[in-house]
């Protein structure tokens, strides 16, 4: 357990360090699910407009589980701290993903799940969750907005190093 608390402790200081880097004015809660009686998410960050009340999970393996009582003291804190509840996530070799609570499976006894394959299909990934891109669905290329929008919008995502040049150029022809 104490290797698997090492480990999520240095994933907790990675994020911090992303979000820094991004940025964001950012902390990590003290004792955070352990030495204080009461719960206080793993990291609070802003971007001086929006604020964040975050539970970091990483896992190895797939799927990250999260207890109920996680969730609600999440969600607790969050509304009173004038935050936005979000759990991120991070599975070996990938990045973070964000999730409004909400937004998890919950299961039968009442807890939460993340699934890496989600994770990465419904996640809000790091670049988005701090403002440098949105994710683009090809539903939403494709979508009515005629070939000359769809157009721009792969141009675009190229500009913002979203694709590469031959991703861009396969996607034109």
């Amino acid at each position: 357990m104490a290797n698997s608390n090492a480990k999520g402790d240095r994933r907790e200081r990675e994020l911090v360090n992303a979000l820094d880097d991004a940025g964001f004015a950012v902390m990590r809660a003290p004792a955070s699910g352990s030495a204080t009686e009461r719960e206080l998410p793993d990291v609070l960050t802003g971007d001086g407009e929006t604020f964040y009340a975050i539970e970091a999970k990483s896992s190895a393996g797939d799927p990250i589980y999260l207890d109920g009582a996680e969730i609600e003291a999440l969600l607790f804190f969050a509304r009173n701290f004038g935050a936005r509840p979000r759990v991120a996530a991070r599975f070996d070799r990938e990045d973070w993903y964000f999730f409004h609570p909400g937004d998890l499976y919950t299961t039968d006894g009442g807890n939460y799940r993340v699934k890496k394959e989600t994770a990465i299909a419904e996640g809000t990934d790091f670049d988005e969750f701090v403002g440098n891109t949105r994710k683009v669905t090809l539903d939403e290329v494709a979508d009515d907005s005629g070939p000359d929008q769809a157009i721009l919008d792969i141009l675009a995502a190229f500009e913002r190093g979203d694709l590469s040049k031959d991703e861009a150029a396969a996607m034109l022809e």
